[in-house]
Parts: structure tokens; C-alpha cells; sequence
């Protein structure tokens, strides 16, 4: 957890009902780690949270095709293309 999370007041309530056995999971992972259930759950549900919200971000090239298409536009020699690509990313930097 980012310290701009620690310090920002606490105004939401979330409730959660689960088994017992998953209750004791939980309490015993959180045990482990040191910290109370409340921070374990907080702190791995907002890392959960991130992941999804990078994971579009992020794209694996699996063939020569689509690696010699990504260079391609990094390397401008498609004009057209490579302008359609720098805005897009520009727009995401911009967010």
C-alpha cells in the first residue's frame, strides 16, 4: 500500500461475508504477513485492482508477423500508421 493510501481518510465501508474456512485462510495468510486481516485483504485486493487495470496496457507479441508489424511502426515506415500509433499513446500519457 502507497503511503498516499495510508493517509487518506477512511470514509467507505465495504462488507464481505464468507465461509469460516475462508475466513480462517485469510486470517492465517494476514497472520503470516503480519499484518490484521483488514490491511491483508485491503492491500491484496488493491494490488489485485492494479493488475487488472494495467493488464490492457500491456501486449505480448507471439509471432514474427506481429513483431515485424510493431517495428514497423516504431521505426516510421509506415507514416500514416506510425502517426495513428503516436497518438494513441499519446493520449494514454496524457491520462
Amino acid at each position: 500500500m502507497t503511503m498516499t493510501q495510508e493517509r487518506e481518510t477512511k470514509a467507505e465501508r465495504l462488507e464481505v461475508r464468507l465461509s469460516p474456512a475462508t475466513k480462517s485462510l485469510l486470517t492465517q495468510a494476514a497472520q503470516l504477513r503480519h499484518t490484521t486481516l483488514t490491511d491483508f485483504l485491503l492491500s491484496s485486493a488493491v494490488r489485485a485492482a492494479e493488475d487488472v487495470l494495467v493488464s490492457p496496457r500491456i501486449f505480448e507479441v507471439t509471432s514474427d508477423s506481429g513483431w515485424e508489424a510493431l517495428t514497423a511502426l516504431l521505426d516510421g515506415e509506415d507514416a500514416e500508421a506510425t502517426a495513428r500509433l503516436k497518438r494513441l499513446l499519446s493520449l494514454h500519457r496524457n491520462k
